[in-house]
C-alpha cells in the first residue's frame, strides 16, 4: 500500500515546504528553516494514508485516492502524480513510491524562483499590451499559478553530417549597347560533426511540447540528486511518454542545429540551396530529469490560455488574446480624430489661400 509522506516542522508541527530562496525546507506557518540535507533520505511515512473505499469515486482507472494525514480529507490524484497538496487544508503531500525503481529521476533541478517572482514576470509580460482584455490584469489569475516538476528526457549524441549544395555567383556589367549577367554554378560539399549533451524533450503528454521548448534552456549543471524533500510544496509527475517515443524529436533538433552550423560555412555566393544531406548518430544516450516549471492556466471567452515560466532561469512565455471590442473602439475613435484633423488642416489651407488672394 502506498504511503503519503511529509516533512514536519520541528517547531510547530506544520508541513515543511521547499523554499526556492534559501534552497532549504521552510515552514509556511512559523518560518522555521530546516537544512534540507538533514532530512534527505530520512522522511518518515505517515499513518494509514489508505486508499479510499472500494465504492469511492476515486477508484477509477488512472486515479488513486488517499487520506490526507494532516486533516483527514480525501485526495484524488492521477497515477503519474508523485507530489501534490491536499485540496482541503493545502498541506503538501508526497507519494515517493511513484519515483522509485526505473521511475526514479537521474537528477532534479530545484526551483530558483518563487510565486512572487512569477507574479512579477507575469506583469512584465503584459507591459505594452494595450488591447489586452482587462481580466488578464487581475490578481485572481496569479492565484492559479502552480509550481510543477515536469519530467524531461535528456539526450546526448554525436551527429556526423554530410551536405551538398548548389551555389551560384552572378557578375553584372554593361557597355554602350548591352547589359550582361554572367552566371557561374558550383557544387559545394561539406562534412562535419557536432556532439550534444542533455538536449531536453518533455516526457509528459499533457504539456505542449512547444511551450516547454520555448522556456529553455535549463542547466543540468545546477542539478541535485533526486530526493522527495525537494518536491514538498510543488506538484510533480512521473513521465507518461517513454524515451523511445520522444528520441526522434530530440535527434531532429540536434540535426537541425548541425545543419545550420554547416550551412553557415558556405559563404561568398549569391544563392545557396541544399541538394542533399545525410546524418548519422552515434553514442546516443539518455537520462531522466525533473525540471521546475511555473504554469498559469486561465480561460477567456471559452478559450484556454497557458503561460509558463522556467523555474530555474525565470524565462516567461505565453500567448495573449486581443480584446477586439477595445481595438475596434480605438480604431474608430482614431479614424474620427484623424479625419477631423485633416478637415481642420484643409480648411486652414483654404483660408490661407483666400487671404492670399485678397
Amino acid at each position: 500500500m502506498s504511503e503519503l509522506k511529509r516533512y514536519k516542522c520541528p517547531a510547530c508541527g506544520g508541513t515543511l515546504e521547499f523554499d526556492s530562496g534559501s534552497q532549504q525546507l521552510k515552514c509556511p506557518y512559523c518560518d522555521t528553516i530546516v537544512d534540507i540535507q538533514s532530512v534527505v533520505g530520512k522522511e518518515e511515512p505517515q499513518k494509514p494514508p489508505q486508499t479510499a473505499e472500494a465504492d469511492s469515486e476515486g477508484d477509477q482507472d488512472g486515479l488513486s485516492s488517499y487520506i490526507c494525514p494532516s486533516c483527514g480529507g480525501q485526495m484524488v490524484v492521477t497515477d503519474t502524480t508523485g507530489a501534490s497538496s491536499c485540496p482541503f487544508c493545502g498541506a503538501p503531500q508526497i507519494v515517493p513510491n511513484k519515483f522509485e525503481g526505473f521511475l526514479k529521476p537521474d537528477l532534479l533541478v530545484p526551483f530558483k524562483f518563487d510565486r512572487k517572482a512569477v507574479k512579477n514576470q507575469y506583469f512584465e509580460h503584459l507591459k505594452g499590451k494595450h488591447f489586452l482584455p482587462r481580466v488578464f490584469r487581475s490578481e485572481n489569475h496569479i492565484s492559479e499559478t502552480r509550481g510543477v516538476y515536469v519530467p524531461f528526457w535528456l539526450f546526448s549524441s554525436r551527429v556526423d553530417m554530410t551536405m551538398r549544395f548548389r551555389c551560384e555567383k552572378k557578375r553584372r556589367w554593361e557597355d554602350a549597347n548591352y547589359r550582361y549577367v554572367e552566371h557561374k554554378y558550383y557544387d559545394v560539399y561539406r562534412r562535419g560533426h557536432q556532439s550534444f549533451e542533455d538536449v531536453p524533450a518533455d516526457g509528459s503528454e499533457h504539456i505542449p511540447d512547444d511551450l516547454m521548448e520555448s522556456i529553455e534552456p535549463y542547466s543540468p549543471a545546477d542539478s541535485v540528486e533526486y530526493d522527495p524533500a525537494y518536491l514538498s510544496g510543488f506538484l510533480a509527475h512521473t513521465y507518461d511518454v517513454p524515451a523511445e517515443k520522444v528520441e526522434p524529436r530530440a535527434l531532429a533538433r540536434m540535426q537541425g542545429s548541425t545543419e545550420d552550423s554547416i550551412r553557415s560555412t558556405v559563404t561568398g555566393y549569391d544563392s545557396v540551396s541544399c541538394t542533399s544531406k545525410e546524418a548519422e548518430f552515434s553514442k546516443t544516450a539518455h537520462r531522466y530529469a525533473l525540471f521546475p516549471v511555473w504554469i498559469l492556466n486561465t480561460i477567456w471567452n471559452s478559450q484556454r490560455f497557458i503561460f509558463a515560466m522556467n523555474g530555474q532561469t525565470g524565462r516567461f512565455v505565453g500567448n495573449l488574446p486581443l480584446d477586439t471590442a477595445r481595438y475596434r473602439l480605438w480604431f474608430g475613435i482614431s479614424t474620427i480624430l484623424y479625419t477631423l484633423l485633416f478637415i481642420a488642416i484643409w480648411f486652414a489651407y483654404l483660408a490661407s489661400e483666400q487671404s492670399g488672394m485678397l
